[in-house]
């Protein structure tokens, strides 16, 4: 299993609580609508959360700078137009890539030892600074920083640490936000908050579109997991490619229609019948979760599964399905299920 503190992870939740109530709905807050703002849009405009211009979040026509505040509350002075941005997370990596910025160096996809597979072209010459969260100070340092998107990063050491490349270092995620507010929150800190609310819309539209496209397929339940070495776990009906499905016109199996955005622990073969739907999508994220997958379809309990007695199964790419993901992330997934589902 990744060794990310992901948001799917129930002791991870356990972790943030504390910054549950906040989100990255702060780093609409403060910059985000001011004049400073090189007239790329005001929050308030664009109708998104908690928008208000404060005192000091005019931007220093001299020093070029702006200041948000970020997922944590704190507010930090950035570049008014940042130009080398490292991300720490694949999450804000698809966030930056989809504002048509290339950053100045990027981690490892969750649970990979390189970018995510469906961003990896997009980053070819990029310098890799670390893992995903466990940055490499050296090679941060050597890319040379003026903004660091630290993900949902929860080390204070390593916040520290980055502080001291930059002060500009914005955690953009916290336990409670789904993807389109944290994405919000990082066009508002690049200054592109116009273009990140045009990306949803047509996000939105694609994804009601898609969804109208499914035929007999309309408004099936579809079961998400992931499969883990210890056994299958299914999507909260907040967790993000959950979300892109509802966005979609489906539904959710009875059995997983609950609220949230992380994951169930691991089920028992005596439970793996919650994983049922009238479509089933599998992913995994290590090759442990691969092998103990295919351990199971030869076992019984699989094999009596409705999704997989009527060939409805699906195997997805862990790295977009089982994140909190972003724009490019929900274009693939809307693509999986629509290749998937799609009227033949």
């Amino acid at each position: 299993m990744s060794t990310r503190q992901s948001p799917l992870h129930p002791a991870r939740r356990r972790a943030v609580q504390a910054l549950a109530a906040t989100g990255a709905a702060t780093l609409l807050l403060v910059g985000c609508g001011s004049s400073g703002s090189s007239g790329k849009g005001s929050s308030a405009d664009q109708g998104s959360p908690s928008a208000t211009t404060a005192a000091g979040g005019a931007a220093d026509a001299a020093g070029g700078k702006r200041t948000v505040k970020d997922a944590t509350g704190t507010a930090v002075e950035i570049p008014a137009e940042p130009k080398r941005i490292v991300t720490l997370t694949q999450e804000d990596l698809d966030a930056v890539l989809a504002l048509g910025l290339k950053p100045a160096g990027i981690t490892n996809g969750q649970g990979l030892n390189e970018p995510p597979a469906y961003l990896k072209d997009k980053v070819q010459g990029v310098p890799v600074v670390g893992n995903l969260l466990q940055p490499v100070m050296d090679k941060v340092i050597a890319a040379k920083p003026d903004l660091i998107l630290a993900g949902d990063m929860q080390d204070q050491q390593v916040l520290k640490q980055l502080r001291e490349i930059t002060p500009a270092t914005l955690v953009t995620m916290a336990p409670t936000d789904d993807w389109k507010l944290s994405f919000r929150g990082i066009g508002n800190a690049v200054n592109k908050l116009d273009q990140a609310n045009k990306v949803i819309a047509d996000y939105d539209a694609k994804a009601a579109k898609a969804g109208g496209e499914l035929g007999e397929n309309k408004g099936k339940a579809v079961s998400i997991v992931r499969w883990n070495p210890t056994g299958p776990s299914w999507m909260e009906k907040k967790q993000f490619a959950s979300g892109v499905a509802l966005d979609m016109g489906l539904t959710r199996p009875q059995a997983q229609d609950k609220d949230g955005n992380a994951h169930t622990p691991a089920l028992s073969l005596e439970k793996i019948n919650e994983i049922d739907g009238d479509w089933l999508f599998l992913s995994t994220l290590t090759d442990d979760g691969r092998a103990a997958l295919k351990d199971v379809q030869s076992k019984p309990a699989y094999q009596e599964l409705n999704a997989v007695k009527t060939n409805h199964t699906v195997t997805v790419d862990g790295s977009v399905w089982s994140t909190r993901g972003g724009p490019l992330a929900a274009d693939a997934v809307i693509g999986d299920i629509s290749k998937a589902l799609g009227a033949k």
